[in-house]
Order: structure tokens, then sequence, then C-alpha cells
């Protein structure tokens, strides 16, 4: 099974570095993530732009197995679909994989093989109108501007099932089929001409990204689960934890041997300072490499 990155950097450039405590914590985390995580898998596979390239394969010399400059095809999509380029990586995948978020660091091997068919790190049940996750105002923009929702996505909001996303700071499997199909159906989601006005005047606050990227995997799974579509795999979900809550147990993290530097946690300085003692006790020729590239930078 692979283990896989993804950075698409307009988004980055353009934003997203304000989630970070600093860029060093930033470039720090990278080599945490690929170094711990290349323990366990036999190949590391990075997914990136020029840009994405030049900044951690030449600058920081990370040594990914292989790198992929794919995510330049994503240069006309507006830069808040961040998730975009996580969601083009999974499309991409032909063989057993693990997706890796750079924020993500693994101190032990994840309980799956290549034929686990999908593993993601927790489901997140939530109350619609009462959660980050809203569906609902999608939907009403949806039905305002006669807009196109996945067939997946419309069955699983009338099914009466407790609804859900999948926590995707890990996320891959062996039935790489169902991925192509479901990252396809995101796709069409956030391009279709139908939506285009929707997309447009869609308030910030309703964070899209999960949306498309969580919600509508759920949804995928569920309605595939379902109905019989003639799947040659499994449409099974595993997880590293049982629910978001055990997921932020520090016992259970620490049992399960994996960190996830969720939301905040990326802007904390205690753990900005954990994460660089660690890279320079345990990779001090990587820690130089960036040192380096900062100073060039």
């Amino acid at each position: 099974m692979n283990a896989v990155w993804s950075f698409w950097s307009r988004p980055y450039l353009a934003s997203r570095k304000t989630i970070w405590c600093s860029e060093k914590q930033h470039l720090l985390s990278w080599i945490l993530s690929l170094e711990q995580a290349g323990k366990f898998f036999e190949k590391t596979v990075l997914f990136t732009d020029d840009h994405g390239a030049r900044m951690l394969v030449d600058g920081l010399r990370l040594q990914f197995d292989c790198v992929s400059t794919a995510l330049n095809g994503l240069d006309h999509y507006d830069q808040k679909w961040w998730a975009l380029g996580k969601i083009h990586t999974y499309a991409s995948q032909k063989e057993p994989f693990i997706h890796i978020d750079n924020d993500a660091f693994l101190w032990k091997p994840l309980p799956i093989d290549s034929d686990t068919p999908l593993f993601a790190q927790n489901p997140d049940y939530f109350t619609v109108g009462a959660s980050y996750y809203m569906p609902e105002q999608v939907e009403s923009l949806m039905q305002k501007f006669n807009g196109w929702l996945p067939k997946e996505w419309a069955w699983y909001r009338t099914s009466g099932l407790p609804q859900r996303a999948e926590s995707c700071g890990i996320f891959g499997g062996s039935n790489t089929e169902f991925i192509n199909h479901y990252a396809k159906q995101a796709f069409e989601t956030v391009e279709h001409k139908a939506n285009a006005n929707l997309w447009a005047i869609l308030n910030d606050r309703v964070e899209r990204n999960i949306l498309v990227e969580q919600y509508l995997l759920s949804a995928c799974i569920e309605y595939h689960k379902n109905h019989s579509d003639g799947w040659n795999r499994p449409i099974e979900v595993s997880y590293l934890f049982d629910s978001l809550d055990d997921a932020f147990d520090p016992l259970k993290a620490e049992e399960a041997g994996y960190t996830h530097l969720v939301a905040d946690a990326k802007k904390n300085k205690s753990l900005a300072e954990d994460i660089e003692q660690r890279v320079r006790t345990d990779y001090p020729e990587a820690y130089e490499n960036c040192l380096r590239y900062r100073a060039r930078d």
C-alpha cells in the first residue's frame, strides 16, 4: 500500500498560510509527516504543482519515492476550493493507498492492509442545522438557483440514516474504483454549470470544502452500500477511531500512534516547539535542510 500526500500551493499561498503558527512549522510538519509514515509504507508519493515541487522537493529536499506535478491542472479553479488538491489526488490512484495530510503524524503502523476497502480517520456524526456541516445551506441555494447535486447526496439527506462525514486526516483503501467515482462526483458538484451562481454567492461561513470532500464521501458510501450498482469490491469503511471525540482523546490517540493537528492546533506555539524539537532530534539532516531553505527563501 502506498502512502500519498498532496500539496496544491495556490490556496496555501493565497490564504492558507495563516492557519499555521509559522512557515517554519509548516515545513517541519512536512518532514515529520513523511519521515514517520515512510517507516510503515512501501512507497511514498507526492502530488503537487510546480511551485510545490520547488518548495518541498528542490528546497526542503524531501525524499519521496515518486513526485507528480499533476496539480498544475487545477490552476483554473477558485483558490477557495483548497480540498480539490486532495480530491484530485484521490482520483488519480490506481493502487491501494492512504492519503495522509501533512499535519498528520504516524507513530505506529495503521491497522490496514492492501485488502482494506476504505479507511478514514473517524466518522463525524452531526445534527443538521446544529453543526459546522451545513448541507441545508447549500441545498437551499440549490433550490433557488435550480442547481445540481449528486444522487448520492440527495438520497442520503432523505434516507433517515444518521448524518455523518468522514474525517480525512487519513483516507484511502484498496477500492480505488469507488474512490475514483466519489472523486468524480465531487468535481462534478464543483464544476456543474448549474451551480456556478451558487458557489459565487455562498457565504464563507459555510465551509464548502468539508461538504464536498467529507460529507459527500459519506453519502456515496451509504448510497452504494444500499444500492446494487455492480461494484467489484466491497464498499465498507473502517476507521482508526470510532468517533471524533475518540480522535481528540490524548490517551486513545497515543494508543493508536497518531497525531493530527486539527484546526487551531496548527497555531499552538507549544506544539510548534514540540514538532521542531522532534525533527531536530530525530531527523537532524532534514532539519538542517529546512534551516538552509528558510535562509535562502
